[in-house]
């Protein structure tokens, strides 16, 4: 089978490159990705609670960790009582906002807890 084109617009065809094609053609290569990393590293289940400092967006929270599951909710339903304070409760670590580190280390040495201050 032969084409019956002429000449001068067989010529053209092969100046022309392929745009679109449904037949699989090579595959894209993919990205390659990163080792995933930890974003924060977690703190040792010691029994001992540890105050911290966090700067968020201009403003500062304090954070409490080393808690017991069941008694986070309450324990930060009284520390923003007690700081006067909103805050959250979440992922077992209790967040108070504004810096309140020093209210909330006398609290729970008044209760007799081990506690330290983290950070700066």
């Amino acid at each position: 089978m032969g084409t019956n084109l002429p000449a001068e617009v067989s010529s053209m065809s092969d100046d022309r490159r392929l745009v679109y094609s449904t037949d699989g053609g090579s595959p894209v290569p993919q990205p390659k990705r990163r080792p995933t990393q930890p974003s924060k590293p977690q703190l040792p289940n010691d029994g001992i609670l540890r105050i911290s400092r966090e700067r968020r967006r201009g403003s500062t929270v304090s954070l409490i960790t080393g808690l017991d599951e069941p008694e986070i909710e309450s324990l930060a339903k009284e520390l923003k009582k007690l700081c006067g304070s909103g805050g959250t409760a979440k992922n077992g670590i209790v967040e108070i906002q504004g810096d309140h580190r020093d209210r909330i280390v006398e609290f729970f040495e008044r209760s007799g807890r081990k506690i330290k201050r983290a950070g700066s």
